[in-house]
């Protein structure tokens, strides 16, 4: 059976940072709560908007995958598929794409011409959809390798909502939370089972769908998210992913301590978040979680960049053993839960 690994990896964070003080200092209307400390964010990442060094989703998803290409073993023209993952597909000032695709333009300007390119649209879970799809499309043996790659510059959702909010309890904001972000994988056969995706499985519950909704602005020019914080962060949302896997495992005849994960990376939405997820996991698995790797206090939810983002940070800082088996969970509005396992060898940052 053929499976597959992760053979590269790319990330980019704008030089540009935002302490939540600051966003929060430009509100008209204060909020009643400490936002830093509800969410244990302390600043974000902002693209730049200077003339001279424009930065936007497409030119942040570029340095990535460039990054990426430049630890990769393959060359863009080597690239079977590219797949773009992308929430937000700005490409200048104001300028939303849907058509071409983005993921079109990133393989002309890298120059991967012969590579099948399409784009995918899966909210925060977009780059680990990307992933399997990409993961399916090489053990089908219809592509030898490919890239999954996402740039979002999604603070354009934290600009409307210090705009608009008036009311304590306003749906915009979870808007505040983020930061904007790129990165970029390569995938590729694996020969190792010490480097190796060992399964990814995703699951979308569509009758939470209206607890968190990005759309045009209802009261303004721009992007808005709209979220149902007090009902996304119920006892029964948070319980869909350690119920979704822990019904894969017992598939498998496992259990969630058989499976021996060094690492647990969580949708950074934010700190009391991922604490809090990780405790409804050891109750239902009965087993205690591994460690937990974060940036969120220092880049916001980066959105669908979030868990590559994290597991490129912590590459970098040498904080990874060769050899680590990783649990990959997404929460995505939608609801999509899921998990993705893999042991990790040849990464480099």
């Amino acid at each position: 059976m053929t499976h597959t690994r992760f053979e590269s990896i790319g990330a980019y964070l704008p030089s540009t940072v935002v302490p939540t003080r600051d966003l929060v200092a430009r509100m008209k209307h204060t909020p009643p709560f400490d936002l830093e400390t509800v969410t244990g964010i302390r600043r974000r990442h902002v693209h730049d908007t200077t003339s001279e060094s424009y930065e936007d989703s497409f030119t942040m998803a570029l340095r990535a995958a460039g990054e990426c290409l430049g630890r990769s073993r393959y060359a863009a023209a080597d690239l079977d598929v590219i797949i773009s993952t992308s929430i937000t597909r700005f490409r200048g000032p104001d300028r939303f794409y849907f058509e071409p695709s983005f993921a079109l333009m990133l393989a002309d300007e890298l120059g991967a011409r012969s590579a099948i390119h399409f784009d995918v649209s899966n909210a925060c879970a977009g780059m680990i959809t990307g992933v399997q799809i990409l993961d399916r499309l090489i053990k089908a043996g219809v592509v030898r390798n490919g890239m999954v790659v996402s740039g979002e510059q999604i603070t354009a959702i934290a600009e409307t909502a210090v705009r608009e909010i008036t009311d304590p309890y306003d749906p915009q904001f979870a808007s505040l939370t983020v930061g904007d972000s790129a990165a970029a994988a390569i995938l590729d056969e694996s020969t190792d089972e010490n480097d190796r995706i060992h399964y990814v499985e995703l699951m979308t519950c569509a009758e939470y769908s209206h607890l968190c909704i990005g759309m045009p602005s209802d009261a303004n020019q721009g992007i808005a998210l709209y979220t149902d914080n007090q009902q996304m962060h119920k006892e029964d949302r948070l319980r869909l992913w350690p119920s979704f896997q822990g019904d894969l495992l017992a598939k498998m005849g496992r259990t969630f301590a058989d499976e021996q994960f060094d690492y647990v990376i969580h949708h950074q939405v934010g700190t009391r978040f991922i604490a809090k997820i990780n405790r409804f996991g050891e109750a239902a698995f009965g087993s205690p979680m591994p460690e937990s790797p974060a940036v969120v206090s220092d880049t916001g939810n980066t959105s669908s960049t979030s868990h590559f983002v994290v597991l490129h940070e912590y590459l970098k800082a040498g904080r990874v053993r060769p050899g680590a088996k990783f649990l990959l969970v997404p929460a995505a509005s939608g609801v999509v839960t899921g998990c993705l396992s893999a042991t990790v060898s040849s990464l480099e940052v």
